[in-house]
């Protein structure tokens, strides 16, 4: 079963560090695991210099690069959903998004009290505070910051599970 989990959070609470932390230990168990990540500023995805970034610099909306091993798409956007990008990871037992505030997926939310001291996303499918705060601050279920792999366990019960509740 797929299942997709926004990480949640305010900028610079630690979003994309829980994310690389969560990969890693799930990927050691075995799991697949993709990355989506939206940006709120344009960025270049290609290496100046490269062939691919050459043929895009002269006008092409599209490009693609890839090897026996890995592949490199690179396109303009056209306005896709969240849908429409995790449908790109067919493979994946789980599949992150960092941001996604506003959405109703299954949702883990960062809250740091050095940067934040309540949660900011929309409540509906969040299932986990991440916080470094004591259990008890907020009236959810809570994770520490740094039980990873208790963290991932949740997120394992869910793969093996219909991918919408926790037990």
């Amino acid at each position: 079963m797929q299942i997709i989990v926004a990480v949640s959070g305010i900028k610079n609470s630690g979003k994309t560090t829980l994310i690389e932390r969560l990969v890693s230990e799930l990927t050691a168990r075995g799991r697949k695991v993709a990355v989506i990540k939206h940006d709120g500023h344009e960025f270049e995805c290609d290496i100046p210099g490269t062939d691919t970034h050459r043929f895009a610099e002269h006008g092409a909306y599209g490009t693609a690069c890839f090897s026996e091993n890995r592949m490199f798409v690179q396109r303009t956007g056209t306005g896709e959903s969240y849908e429409q990008l995790t449908g790109l990871f067919p493979e994946a037992d789980v599949i992150f998004i960092e941001g996604a505030k506003n959405s109703s997926f299954n949702k883990m939310e960062v809250v740091r009290s050095a940067v934040s001291k309540e949660p900011v996303s929309n409540p509906e499918g969040r299932f986990l505070i991440v916080t470094d705060m004591p259990a008890g601050t907020f009236n959810e279920k809570t994770a520490n910051i740094d039980d990873i792999s208790a963290i991932a366990d949740m997120i394992d019960k869910m793969i093996r599970r219909d991918g919408n509740e926790i037990g």
